[in-house]
């Protein structure tokens, strides 16, 4: 796909904890810093992926809430993060009024596809935190999405958890996505000195192959540490092992898409 029409990119894991709003805000920072037009979209009620982005809502600040209740548009709530060079549409625990509003939707699942689909010749990118749950939401996220990227932490509970998953994208491709495909796996919080992990990992290269991205996202204190000063690891901490890993995790994501990541 061009990167002149917006690849929209849904970050999801049914299984919280394991890195996904993480790789959401650092994927996104790290195609920004690869000079490409990327807006992240917070469809968490947790904001998680708002306040790492150093965003904090004010009374009167918009949000995605806004939007999937038909009272505003992308545009008009997206905010400028300046300091890491991408676009966000913010979210709050006002989300779950949105999520309460959509159930009484025919049309329940396109309202954030129906939303984004005027904006797709602005941004390269777009990506997806999801939350870490099978509702409305997340069924929004992926039936906007071309892709779906899955961070996994390398335990046992993650196989499992996985396997629900893929069951979900499953019936979406079936239902209401035809074109959603999987991205990848990006292994999040890896332990090198774990047995489990290295056990673990080796099946997920058997069962899926070039699916699983060749970046590892090492456990790293300084990935933990920046959402809780408002910033990407990239930017927080640049010379990083955690720093390093996504943005090679962006380089590869943009050879993977046939795009020059230079």
């Amino acid at each position: 796909m061009s990167e002149r029409r917006a690849r929209i990119l849904a970050v999801t894991n049914q299984k919280g904890g394991v890195g996904k709003t993480t790789t959401a805000l650092n994927l996104a920072a790290g195609l920004a810093e690869l000079r490409r037009r990327v807006l992240l979209i917070d469809i968490d009620p947790q904001g998680n992926a708002t306040t790492g982005s150093g965003v904090e809502i004010g009374e009167d600040q918009p949000t995605l809430c806004e939007v999937l209740m038909g009272e505003a548009t992308i545009p008009e709530v997206t905010l400028q993060v300046e300091d890491m060079g991408f676009d966000l549409v913010p979210a709050n625990g006002d989300l779950t009024a949105a999520e309460v509003a959509l159930m009484d939707l025919e049309d329940r699942s396109g309202v954030l596809k129906a939303a984004l689909d005027p904006l797709r010749g602005r941004y390269h990118h777009v990506i997806i935190d999801c939350p870490p749950a099978l509702n409305v939401l997340t069924l929004n996220a992926l039936t906007a999405a071309d892709r779906v990227l899955i961070p996994m932490q390398c335990e046992y509970y993650a196989l499992e958890g996985l396997t629900a998953l893929l069951n979900t994208i499953e019936q979406i491709q079936d239902s209401v996505n035809p074109d959603l495909e999987i991205e990848g796996l990006v292994r999040t919080m890896f332990d090198i000195r774990n047995n489990l992990s290295g056990a673990v990992s080796r099946q997920l290269g058997e069962h899926f192959g070039d699916k699983l991205y060749s970046t590892v996202v090492p456990r790293n204190v300084r990935v933990a540490e920046a959402p809780s000063y408002g910033q990407s690891v990239i930017h927080y901490d640049r010379e990083s092992r955690g720093a390093v890993a996504y943005l090679g995790l962006a380089g590869e994501y943009l050879r993977r898409l046939g795009a020059d990541p230079r």
